[in-house]
C-alpha cells in the first residue's frame, strides 16, 4: 500500500520545486490577499473586451433573484417583458417571480410523487431514483419548466404579488418542503409494501399535497386569482418641426404649452384593467406565445448526434405537459440563430456555467481577463465535449442576450448579457462575454420555432436518463 501513499518525502519535493520560482511566491501573495479571481484579472483582457455593442436592445430595470436558484424565470421573465414593454410603450416593467415559484414548488412536488409512484417497486438504492429523489423541489429548472408554468397559471405583475422573505431566500423553505416529500415518499413506499392500492396510494398523494400548499402560502403568501392591472404609457415622440401652414398671428395667440399652469399631474395615458385573471393577463398584454420557442442545444458528444431531439427522463415540471426536451445542432448553427434572433430585436434565454473564467463584480465572461491559467502557470484545456462528458462545466446559471457586437464580416465578436443579480454587479447589471467564451461554455439557447428548420423540429427524439451529461437545470 506505500505506492498508493502521498509520501512525505514528495511534499518535501514540491515544496522546493514551488519555491524555486519566483512568480510561484509573486502569485501566492496575491492570491492569498485578494483572491484567485482578483489575482488572476488581467486589465489588458478587460480593455480588449468592451461594454460597447454596435447591436443593443433596449430592456427594463436590472432585477434580483437576491438567493434564490430562480434565475431561469428572471430571465424568461425579462425576455417576455421586454416584449411587453415595447408593445404597450412602457418605460419599465417588472413581472412576479414569486408568482411563477409558488407554483413551479407545487408543480415539483406533485411531480415528484408521481415519479415515487412511478417507480415503487424499485429499490431506494436504484439510480433512477436516487436521481428522482436528490432534491424535489429544489430551486433550478429550464425554459421548458417556466413555459409550462406561464402556459398553466398565467403570469402577474410584480405588484399583484411582491416578492417574500423566502423567494429572495429560499434555502430555508426548500429544506423542509423537501425533508417532508421525502417523508411521503418513504410513506407510499410503505403503503405499498403493505399492500395498499394504487387508488388509497394516490388519495395519499392528494393528502400530502394539501399539506404542500399550507406550506408554500405559508411560506411566499397565497397567489392572486384576479388583481388590478395599471400602467402608465409613455408619451409619443413630438414632432420638433413648425407647421408651415399656420399663419404668424395663429401661433402668436395660440396658448403655449409652457403657458399652462403646472399642476403636477401625471398626463401620460394610463392602462387600466380591473379585475383580470393572471391567464387574461398574460393573453391579453404579452404579445408572445412561450410555447411558440425552441430549446437549441449545442452538445457536441458523440452519443448526442447533431440533427436529433433529446428528451430528459422525469424531468417534467408540469407532469402533464412532458419532459424537458431540446433539439441538438452545431455551433454554427448555434451560434447564428442567436444572432439572428438579436438582429430581429428579440432578447435570448441562454444557459451557461458562469463560474469559468467569470468575475461576478466587474462583469467579464472571458479567458483573457481571468487570466488563472497565468496565475498557476498552467492550461485549462478541456474542450466542450470534454467539459459535459466529464461535469466539469455543465450549465448552472441562464441569463439573457441583449445585444451583440458584429465585427466587419458580420461575425459576433462579444455578446451583451443582462444577468439577474442586481445593479451591484457588472457595469450596472450587464456583462460582457466574448465569443470565445460563448462557444466554450454557453450550453441552450432559446430560439422562436420560425428561425429553425422545419425538420430539425420533426426530428426523431431520443430519451436520456437524468444522469446523462447533456444539460442541468440552471439555477
Amino acid at each position: 500500500m506505500a505506492d498508493k501513499a502521498l509520501a512525505l518525502s514528495s511534499l518535501s519535493t514540491y515544496s522546493e520545486h514551488f519555491n524555486a520560482e519566483r512568480a510561484n511566491r509573486v502569485a501566492a501573495n496575491a492570491a492569498v490577499s485578494m483572491g484567485v479571481l482578483k489575482a488572476a484579472t488581467s486589465y489588458a483582457g478587460s480593455r480588449e473586451t468592451p461594454m460597447d455593442f454596435n447591436i443593443e436592445l433596449k430592456q427594463g430595470s436590472i432585477t434580483n433573484q437576491e438567493r434564490s436558484g430562480r434565475c431561469w424565470m428572471f430571465a424568461g421573465l425579462n425576455v417576455l417583458r421586454y416584449e411587453l414593454m415595447h408593445k404597450w410603450n412602457l418605460a419599465d416593467f417588472e413581472f412576479s417571480e414569486n408568482y411563477l415559484f409558488f407554483w413551479e414548488k407545487m408543480e415539483k412536488a406533485n411531480s415528484y410523487l408521481e415519479y415515487v409512484i412511478e417507480t415503487i417497486d424499485a429499490p431506494v438504492d436504484d439510480r433512477r431514483f436516487q436521481a428522482i429523489n436528490e432534491g424535489p423541489v429544489d430551486d433550478g429548472n429550464w425554459w421548458k419548466g417556466f413555459a409550462d408554468l406561464v402556459s398553466k397559471y398565467g403570469l402577474v405583475p410584480k405588484s399583484a404579488y411582491p416578492e417574500s422573505a423566502n423567494s429572495r431566500s429560499s434555502d430555508d423553505f426548500i429544506q423542509y418542503i423537501n425533508s417532508k416529500m421525502r417523508e411521503f415518499a418513504a410513506q407510499m413506499r410503505q403503503a405499498h409494501k403493505d399492500g395498499e392500492t394504487e387508488e388509497q396510494i394516490r388519495a395519499r398523494k392528494d393528502e400530502y399535497m394539501d399539506l404542500v400548499y399550507r406550506m408554500c402560502a405559508i411560506s411566499l403568501g397565497e397567489p392572486p386569482v384576479k388583481f388590478d392591472f395599471f400602467a402608465r404609457v409613455e408619451d409619443e415622440k413630438k414632432d420638433d418641426k413648425k407647421d408651415d401652414s399656420k399663419s404668424d398671428e395663429s401661433d402668436s395667440t395660440s396658448t403655449k404649452a409652457e403657458d399652462k399652469p403646472k399642476d403636477g399631474k401625471d398626463t401620460r395615458k394610463q392602462i387600466v384593467d380591473l379585475g383580470i385573471t393572471p391567464m387574461e393577463f398574460y393573453k391579453k398584454y404579452v404579445p408572445v406565445d412561450v410555447n411558440d420557442y425552441e430549446t437549441v442545444i449545442n452538445s457536441p458528444l458523440e452519443s448526442t448526434p447533431y440533427g436529433k431531439r433529446y428528451a430528459y427522463k422525469n424531468s417534467a415540471t408540469v407532469i402533464e405537459a412532458g419532459n424537458m426536451d431540446a433539439v441538438n445542432v452545431d455551433l454554427d448553427t448555434f451560434r447564428n440563430l442567436t444572432v439572428q434572433m438579436i438582429k430581429n430585436g428579440h432578447p435570448v434565454w441562454f444557459a451557461c456555467d458562469c463560474t469559468q473564467f467569470s468575475l461576478r463584480g466587474d462583469g467579464f465572461f472571458d479567458e483573457n481577463t481571468v487570466r488563472v491559467d497565468e496565475l498557476f502557470g498552467t492550461t485549462f484545456n478541456l474542450d466542450k465535449a470534454q467539459g459535459l462528458e466529464y461535469m466539469d462545466y455543465p450549465s448552472n446559471h441562464a441569463m439573457t442576450f441583449v445585444g451583440v457586437n458584429l465585427d466587419e464580416d458580420g461575425n459576433p465578436n462579444r455578446w451583451r448579457v443582462e444577468n439577474s443579480w442586481g445593479k451591484e454587479n457588472g457595469k450596472d447589471g450587464y456583462y460582457a462575454m466574448t465569443n470565445k467564451w460563448f462557444d466554450r461554455f454557453v450550453r441552450e439557447v432559446i430560439i422562436r420555432k420560425e428561425y429553425l428548420d422545419p425538420q430539425l423540429l420533426e426530428a426523431e427524439t431520443v430519451e436520456l436518463e437524468p444522469w446523462q451529461p447533456v444539460s442541468r437545470k440552471a439555477k
